[in-house]
This record gives structure tokens, sequence and C-alpha cells, in this order.
């Protein structure tokens, strides 16, 4: 009875690994699309680090997993994409921590004005296991999956129709920004009113006086050509903006497990890919802004920087911004 239970026994284990083994096998036949969609153009270094994480993605599954770019908010919105995304689509959004922390607030410090002295420093942050920890709340508790958030898009200036030299030039002035309370409480409290719009309607919104002015980073700025409708850009840098690819979790556990650490580690690769062609831009998009007739101005950014601890302690986030100072101290 006992050899006959082993028998029967060993039969099993032997069908489940089997099984596993066919079931494997199949998953890895089978080939998934991953749409990315960003609202910035081509000419932005962050699409060009998308085309560097489509070409790793598509080179070390050996093409099953099939990823196609479209730039310039030719899928729609952010917000509407997440909606998608949550539903399952096999769509992957360049989106940002403003929009993220509406649903996990600690990630929402990221867009802090103001947070850290250095872009190395804002990395360090990002790749930490602190950052990690918020990163997993927004997975568990929302099912949106970040596959890396050390893409960086650049320091946030003032695009504006007059110059700006002080906090008090700001006040009066309609700012276009996005809508999340990060966005919004940062320009309230550098002065300005905040005026939420689609990044697709800000040249318009500019020519046609809706708004005063806008922020933004240079690669945007530049790819929008907003100096064309406001000439003044002002360097006062009070944003650091990082950029993320989010997937779904319901579309992201489809994969088998080694596509998933594929795209992980294809993000985090194209994402120091992006930072790197953003820093090395930085002069060359100035000069030709300048050369187009943008005026851009330095300003001293400690007035700036006062009024912004306004918004640490609006937003609660006082707390949270000493254990990041500490965190940040111990490296």
């Amino acid at each position: 009875m006992r050899n006959r239970f082993s028998v029967i026994l060993g039969l099993s284990i032997m069908i489940l690994f089997v099984l596993g083994i066919t079931l494997s096998a199949v998953s890895q036949e089978k080939t998934y699309e991953l749409k990315v969609s960003m609202v910035i153009t081509e000419d932005d270094t962050i699409y060009k680090g998308y085309e560097k994480f489509k070409e790793g993605v598509e080179k070390r599954t050996n093409g099953k997993i099939k990823v196609e770019l479209y730039p310039a908010g030719i899928l729609g919105g952010d917000e509407e994409i997440l909606e998608q995304i949550a539903l399952g689509a096999g769509i992957c959004v360049n989106t940002d921590a403003g929009r993220l922390g509406v649903w996990v607030p600690e990630i929402g410090i990221l867009l802090c004005p103001y947070l850290t002295d250095t872009v190395e420093e804002m990395q360090k942050l990002l790749k930490s296991d602190l950052a990690k920890e918020w990163f997993e709340k927004l997975r568990k508790e929302k099912g949106y999956v970040v596959l890396a958030f050390n893409w960086y898009a650049g320091g946030r200036h003032f695009i504006t129709k007059k110059p700006i030299s002080k906090p008090e030039d700001l006040e009066g002035l309609k700012i276009r920004t996005p809508g999340a309370p990060v966005w919004q409480e940062t320009i309230r409290a550098l002065g300005a009113t905040p005026v939420a719009l689609p990044w697709t309607e800000v040249y318009t919104a500019l020519q046609q006086g809706v708004i005063d002015g806008a922020e933004a980073q240079h690669p945007a700025t530049y790819g929008s050509k907003l100096y064309e409708v406001a000439k003044y850009i002002t360097l006062t840098g009070h944003i650091q903006l990082w950029n993320a690819p989010v997937v779904g979790e319901k579309w992201f556990n489809q994969l088998p497990p080694e596509y998933q650490q594929i795209l992980f580690e294809e993000a985090e690769k194209a994402g120091d890919y992006a930072t790197q062609l953003l820093l090395d831009s930085l002069d060359e998009l100035e000069a030709k802004m300048t050369a187009e007739g943008a005026i851009i101005s330095e300003v001293d950014t400690k007035p700036f920087k006062e009024r912004a601890e306004a918004v640490y302690q609006k937003l609660g986030y006082e707390e949270l911004r000493r254990q990041i100072q500490d965190f940040l101290k111990k490296q």
C-alpha cells in the first residue's frame, strides 16, 4: 500500500513538473504588445530614452514584447490613459509624481519645490528602499507598477510674457501647471495663480491670452516652441521633474517572470540614458531657444525657496521631508 502511494505521488509530481514546463513554454511563445504613451514630442530626451527602452526590451525578449511609441499625446492625456491601464490595457504611460501622488501622498513629495540640491541627490533618493516602499504601496493599493523612476526631464522654469526677477513679479499672473495638488500649491506659493490645462493646449492658450505663462523644463519648452508666444524664460528650477514609465498590474501579471524582470531592468537603463542625454543637452537647448528669440535669465532663487516652504506645510510633508534629509545625509 505504501509503495503504491509512493508511485502515485511520484507520478503526480512528474505530471506537475511536465505541466509547469509546458505552461512556461507556452507563455514564452505568446507575444505581448505594449503601447507607450507620452505627451512630449520626439525631440525630447525622454522620447529618446523610450527608443532605447524599446530596443532593449524587444531584443531581450526576442520580439515577444513589441513596444510601440506614441508621443505628443496621441493616445490621450495621462489621466485618461491611467484609467485604461487600471482596467488591464497594454499601455505604459510616461507620468510623474504629481499624478501618482494623488493615490500615494508620499510619492507626491518628489515634486515638491527645491526638495534636493542636486540631480545626484535625487537619483539616490529615487533608487532607494525608501522610495521603493512608496512604489510598492502604489502597486498594492491601486494596481500600478512603476518600472523605474529615474527619468530626469529637467528643472522647471517659468515661461512668461513679461520678465520675472522675483516672486512678486508673478503676482496676478495666470500660470499653467498640471492639476495635481503639489503642482498647484507650488505655483500658488510662489505668487501666481495656477491654471490646469492639458500640455497640448498651452501654446494656443498663451497665444490667445487665456494664460500669462507656463512652467516647464527646457526640452518640453523647446519641443512645443512656447517661447514663440511667451519669450521670457526665468531659470528658477523650482521643481526637478522626474518621469516614470508605469504599467497596470493586470497586464503586467500576464507576463512570464523573466519578462517582468526585463521590463524593470531596461526601464532603469533607459532612464539613466535619458537623464544623461538631458544633462548633456541643456546648454545646446538654451542656445537654440535664444537664437530663436527667447530671453533666458538667471535669478536669485533664495526668495523663491523661502516662499516654497509653504508647500511642505500646506501638504503635510514636513516630517517626510525631514526623513528624506536624514537619508541623504547618510549617503
